[in-house]
């Protein structure tokens, strides 16, 4: 049987933009892996684009979100969120709306660091009761793979990081990220006691050339396997993995993320 996998869309994507920037990931891992892509549950208007556009620039970073016109008359454009973030990034407005939408991680912030709360939720569900099932979760985490996710800042999530959270994640980042900074994206090992960090060199995007696509094909294939580090062949080098503690493209026009 393929192994399912949550997919969890990037800030101001969703399901159908997504899908299409990671084709070439999908395309290799065939029929091995099920991509079930969810959609977010606030749509975004200009007015969200304005706080984060100016971060963005101030970045070197230009943010291109769809056309309102364009999204009217496609859905397939409209820019989605798993949350609204306050200017001072201290909450994560409307977080639980989007765990209600999921009932049941995988890849890109926003989405990244969603999943990152899912699997500390799904450990823990009686910190939050209301997300129970005749007083069950509704289901559980086998693995967590996020690329540039970042530990969460909301009081909401304070119970779930008490401790951290165990579901085996792998970790990607670009060394080259301008749109979350390093320090923020680091902060996830701070709360996944089970990390593997594995780093390429390139900036805001799930890496797509060969070893990075074999890579993560592998591992959605079969998460408790033994798999060599792609970042050997940016570098030349033995393979590298860098544990924390120890828990899914193209390049993207994201805006910052909140």
């Amino acid at each position: 049987m393929p192994t399912k996998v949550l997919v969890l869309h990037g800030y101001a994507q969703n399901g159908t933009i997504f899908s299409k920037r990671i084709g070439a990931l999908r395309k290799e891992c065939g029929k091995n892996v099920e991509f079930v892509f969810a959609e977010a549950p606030h749509i975004l208007k200009p007015v969200d684009f304005v706080w984060n556009q100016e971060k963005a620039e101030d970045a070197g970073v230009q943010a291109e979100p769809a056309p309102a016109n364009n999204t009217e008359q496609d859905p397939t454009l409209t820019p989605r969120a798993w949350w609204k973030p306050n200017p001072e990034r201290t909450r994560a407005v409307g977080i639980q709306e989007g765990i209600f939408v999921i009932e049941g991680g995988c890849l890109r912030i926003q989405g990244a660091a969603f999943a990152a709360v899912l699997s500390a939720l799904l450990e823990k569900p009686h910190t939050h009761p209301e997300f129970l099932v005749d007083g069950e979760p509704v289901a559980s985490s086998l693995f967590c793979l996020a690329v540039a996710g970042f530990k969460l800042l909301d009081s909401w999530c304070d119970s779930l990081w008490e401790g951290g959270y165990d579901t085996p994640t792998v970790h990607v980042i670009g060394q080259t990220d301008v749109v979350v900074a390093e320090t923020r994206t680091r902060s996830l090992g701070e709360v996944a006691n089970n990390i593997r960090l594995e780093e390429h060199p390139g900036g805001h995007f799930v890496p797509s050339k060969g070893p990075w696509r074999k890579f993560l094909a592998a591992y959605l294939k079969d998460p408790a396997g033994q798999h060599t580090s792609p970042g050997s062949a940016d570098a030349g080098t033995s393979p590298s993995i860098s544990a924390v503690n120890s828990v899914a493209g193209s390049r993207s026009e994201t805006p910052t993320v909140p």
